[in-house]
Formats: C-alpha cells, structure tokens, sequence
C-alpha cells in the first residue's frame, strides 16, 4: 500500500477503512479471476453498505462475466442511481442490455455514455453494434468512422466497419475494411470470416476458402467458418467435403439453423433429396421464422415434385419476409412450371428486386414498356438480361414487337449477335445498349407484357436461320453424307450452377448407334471425357472450331436431329426448327412444363424424361428404342 493510501484509510473511521481494505481484496480476487470470491466479498460490503457505488458497480460486471445478463443490468441501474456521471457504467448497461438483445436501449445506454465523454472510443464502436442490429447499418457505419476518427488503429473498428458495408452492399469497402483490420491484428478470426463472405460473394472462391481456413486455423471452433467453407466447397463442387464442414460446425453447435440450412443444400447438389429435406426440416425446427430455410424447403419440395407444399413453402418464406425477393422469384418459376402462366409472369418481375443477384434490375431514362402503352411507330429497345438459352427462346418476341407496327432494337450477348441478326431484316440486333429509343423492356419481361398463355405462345416453327456461307463452309468440313448426323449435348458449361441437368459421358454414350455418324457440339469437355473420346472415334468433336452460336447453327442446320441434354444448345435446334430429342431430369426446369413429351415454345423438340430421381438409365434407354426404331427405317430423317 503507497503512504498516501495508508495515509488516507487513516483518516477514515474503522468502518470506513475496513470496507475499503475489503474492496482492496475483492478487486484483487476480480482481477486474478477469482469471479466467485470476488462476488462473496462485494456482497459482504453491499450488506454493510448498500450505497457502495463500487462495489455494486464491480458486482454488476461479474453478473455481465458469468452470464447473468438481468441481475447484472439491475445492478448497473442501482450504481447509475447513486452517481449518473460515470460514462463506463452507462456502457457496461449498454452491453448487458445488448447481450439481452434489447438494443435500443442498450443505444440509448451508450448515447449517455458519450454525452458524458465525447470522446468514448470504445462506447462509439458499441453503439454500432447496436445499430446495426437496429437494422441502421449507415447509422451503424457513421459510429465506426468516429471511432477509428478517434483511434485509427482501432483493428474491432475496422472490423465491424466491414460488416456494416457488407450490409450497405459494397463488398469491395467491406474487404478493405477487413484487410485494415487483419493489418493492425492478423490474429482477430472475425476479420478472416468476414473477409471469406465478401470474397464468396465477389465471385473469388478460391480466396474465400482460404479466408475461411484462416479463420478455422485461428480459431478451430469457429461454427460459421465451417459452414462459410463448406458453402464455399459446395459452389467448388467439392460436394463430400462441403458436407463434411457443415457436419463440424453442427457438432461444435449443435443449434445452429443456418448451418443445419446449408448442410441440406449440400445434399441436395448431391441429389439426396429426403436428406436435404430433413436438415432443412431441422433448420426451421430450431428458427421457425428462418425465412431463408423455408424457402429452401420449397426448392427441394419441387424438386421431390410435392409442388403444392412447395408454393406452401414459398408461400411462408415471403410471410415471415414481406420483400424476400429471392421465394418470390422461385415461386414465379413454379408457377410457370406448373402451367400457370398468367401468376408466374407477374411473379417474375420479383427477379430485379433480388438483394445479391439482381436480374434485369437496369434503369434507363425512357419508360419500361410491359405492355400498357401504344408503340406503334416507337422505337423500343429489349436488351438481353440472363442465359444464351433464355435469349434464344425469348427474342422472337422481337418479331411480335414489330408486328405491333414497333422499330425493334434488341441487345444480345455477342456470342449470339450473329445468329440473333437473322430473325428479321427490320430488327436491328446490337451487343450494347441502344442510345435512342422511346421505350425498353428487359427480354424476359416481353411474356408479361403480351399476357402470354398455354395457348398464346409464339410457337414459330423456325425462326432463326444459320448463315449460309457458313454452311457451306462446314458442309465442306464434314464426311460426306452416307448416314444421318446426330448431334449431341450430354453436359452443361462447369459454371453453370445447375447441379442435375448433365449426364456422364460413358451413360451418354450407349445411345451411340453405329447406324448414324455423331457430332460433338459442346465446347466445354471436361479432362475426364477428353480422355474417354480418345479412345473411342465414334464421336466427332470439333471443340473451339465452334467459335460461336453462329458456327454451331451452321452445323447444326446440316444434321438431322440433336439429342441434348437441357442446354442453349437445344433452344437453338429448336430456334432453327430442327428434330431434338431433348433429356430432361426428374424436375425439369419451368419452360418444359409438367408430365409433357412435347413443348409450345419449340414445335420441333420432343421431350424424354426422368422417371426417377437422378436416374438417366431409363431415358436412356427409351432414346435407344426410339433411335433403333428410326434408323431400322434405313433412310435420312430430314434434308
């Protein structure tokens, strides 16, 4: 004890002394983190002395340490009534309060804090967690600034600044914040995590997996990282080992929804779908106002073909979550595979509004068109907005425009610009956006506004054309004709995110009839079937020759049918009016409808279908029936 505290304990009267020489010893035991000695004494004190400002103070803080979130605010309120003047008293309210998740008080705690002390650089980074889960991020985002204002190596600053940006939606700020903060501390696992969602929502997986592993690295029973990973290695493909990092992180949280949620998509890319069900089923078990869940819960429902539980389940999602884009969306998609075209359409307008992914969300000066307005005599402007496959089927609303006594200008991805020139001689077809125009309307929009029906489709039979100079170019580059040609699709592009359309090779290739010559027309091979047609010369691959639609329209114009799985490629044969035997899995995607073998869209595709989940076998055997049937009859199909 210095002389100048002995010297003041002498000053006081025995009482007063004896409580002080307690305090010493409690606060000691405090320090050394001897919680419960430290609370038997401050008691001790409180019972001789209700009115001790710090030893209340003290007893507050270990109920805050020990999780006693209600007795340590009660005890925070009876220190604040005997001196409302010390700012750390307000703040340690602020967080118990917080921790009971009652945060605006715990703002209205903090606000006094710095109104007691302007500069309160730790109650300044307090306040915005609070904010921020007021849903205020910019209010949130503002409380960071000030604190590292105040203190810019300030690394928890940095930190939380970079969540609150990823709430704003600017994810390249966000990743900066969360570099500054990994700079001033690289040993803060929050930071890493942080980072991983930003780079996994900047479309940089490989990064984010890296970030992920950091964070587990720094801190092994770090749950969200381990879902993080594993949502990351499920976009890789990398299903077994996605599924595996889910499974850790609900062994180390047994409670955790979301990772519960994640697990289910896991199994659902790995088509085990009564799994997938299941976790999903458990996710809203433990939230059962987990919007998210619920709407997953619908996508595997249709996958399952349970569509009336699936709309159910759309249906609850966007009740807990009034603007939930996304259940919207996939509501719209069921709709319109369950041949309700006229609510799908409408529907589908909630793509724009999607938080992460907006679809046809652009905004132009001139008026969206949707179909309310005259346009005879106008310019209108369509412009392209999701896959090959969607512009291909959709741009022969083109030809309806004009019909309308429209000037078309339409936009289209370049690979198509080319092929989408020959739908009509007056639609001018560009790979930008047009300067001058009266109206616009993003293509997949045109349905809604001409109220297309089951039975108002603009069925054309051909109404694409391959160039003819390039026919005749690859005309020359085939064998002579002494068999038909048959082309043939049996996998997607590996970027493509849908998980149950493509077919391996070698189940492919039993549909190889000897009676027909057999044209590659994918681009994309994967090393694996590279190495499968090296040895077997039946089928001709032609690979980056396919320079674009154009090409592969020029070759596909010179074959007699195409069987495909669902890819651009098939809306192309379709578009040129060509015979495709199109292979669909058990829920097949919305345009081709339900329990049909033909398509309105494409008069010349038939439609050959799982019967069970995953299963190409017996699709592929009805495809050989059908094909043995019709090269028996010893002749072309078509010229």
């Amino acid at each position: 004890m210095s002389q100048r505290d002995a010297w003041r304990l002498q000053l006081m009267n025995p009482a007063a002394a004896a409580l002080e020489t307690k305090f010493r010893e409690a606060s000691a035991l405090h320090q050394q983190g001897k919680l419960a000695d430290a609370d038997r004494i401050y008691n001790e004190i409180l019972r001789r002395q209700p009115n001790h400002f710090d030893a209340l103070h003290r007893l507050a803080v270990i109920a805050a340490q020990t999780g006693q979130p209600q007795r340590s605010v009660e005890l925070f309120r009876r220190a604040i009534k005997l001196d409302a003047k010390i700012p750390a008293v307000h703040r340690n309210l602020g967080m118990a309060l917080f921790e009971m998740r009652r945060f605006t008080e715990a703002l209205a705690s903090y606000d006094r804090a710095i109104a007691l002390k302007a500069d309160y650089t730790e109650c300044f980074n307090s306040r915005g967690l609070a904010l921020r889960e007021l849903k205020r991020p910019a209010e949130a985002l503002a409380a960071y600034d000030k604190a590292i204002a105040l203190r810019p190596e300030f690394a928890e600053a940095h930190l939380n600044r970079g969540l609150a940006l990823q709430d704003l939606q600017r994810p390249t700020e966000a990743l900066a914040a969360y570099d500054k903060a990994i700079t001033l501390n690289s040993y803060l696992p929050e930071a890493h995590y942080g980072r991983g969602c930003v780079l996994e929502q900047l479309s940089r997986p490989a990064e984010a997996l890296a970030a992920y592993e950091k964070a587990i690295a720094l801190r092994p029973v770090f749950a969200e990282a381990h879902t993080g990973r594993g949502n990351i290695l499920q976009a890789m493909r990398r299903l077994e080992e996605a599924l595996a990092s889910h499974d850790q992180a609900i062994t180390l949280k047994p409670d955790f929804a979301e990772a519960h949620n994640n697990r289910s998509i896991a199994l659902t890319y790995m088509m085990r779908l009564t799994e997938a069900l299941a976790s999903c089923e458990k996710a809203i078990a433990l939230t059962p106002n987990y919007a998210e869940a619920h709407n997953n819960r619908g996508n595997i429902l249709q996958d399952l073909k349970c569509f009336e539980e699936a709309l159910a389940a759309y249906e609850k999602a966007i009740a807990l979550k009034h603007d939930y884009a996304v259940a919207y969306n996939n509501r719209a998609y069921l709709l319109l595979l369950m041949g309700r075209l006229d609510e799908g359409w409408r529907e589908h307008e909630w793509r724009k509004k999607k938080r992460d992914e907006p679809i046809a969300s652009k905004t132009y000066d001139q008026p969206l068109w949707l179909g309310e307005e005259n346009i005879e005599g106008k310019i209108i402007f369509v412009w392209w907005e999701q896959g090959f496959g969607d512009t291909i089927q959709f741009c022969r609303y083109a030809k309806l425009l004009e019909a309308r006594g429209s000037r078309v200008v339409i936009s289209v991805q370049q690979p198509l610009l080319a092929l989408v020139n020959s739908i009509s001689p007056t639609i001018k077809v560009l790979e930008h956006d047009a300067t001058e125009f009266d109206y616009h309307c993003p293509l997949m929009s045109l349905p809604l506004a001409f109220r297309t029906s089951l039975n108002s489709i603009p069925s054309e039979p051909r109404y694409l054309a391959a160039d003819a100079e390039l026919r005749l170019a690859w005309e020359n580059r085939l064998l002579p004709k002494t068999k038909p040609r048959i082309g043939a699709v049996w996998s997607g592009s590996a970027s493509h995110g849908i998980y149950n359309r493509s077919m391996p090779l070698e189940t492919f290739m039993a549909l190889l009839h000897p009676g027909a010559d057999w044209i590659c027309l994918q681009k994309e091979i994967n090393d694996n079937d590279v190495a499968i047609l090296r040895q077997d010369d039946r089928l001709t691959f032609f690979g980056d020759d396919l320079r674009d639609f154009s090409d592969t329209a020029a070759v596909v114009d010179l074959l007699d049918l195409v069987i495909t799985i669902d890819t651009s490629t098939a809306h192309l044969a379709g578009a040129l009016g060509k015979p495709v035997w199109l292979l669909l899995p058990y829920n097949a995607d919305w345009r081709w409808l339900l329990d049909r073998n033909d398509s309105p869209w494409y008069p010349s595709i038939r439609l050959f279908r799982q019967r069970e989940i995953g299963n190409w076998k017996h699709v592929v055997d009805d495809v050989k029936t059908e094909l043995r049937t019709l090269l028996a009859k010893d002749q072309i199909l078509t010229r």
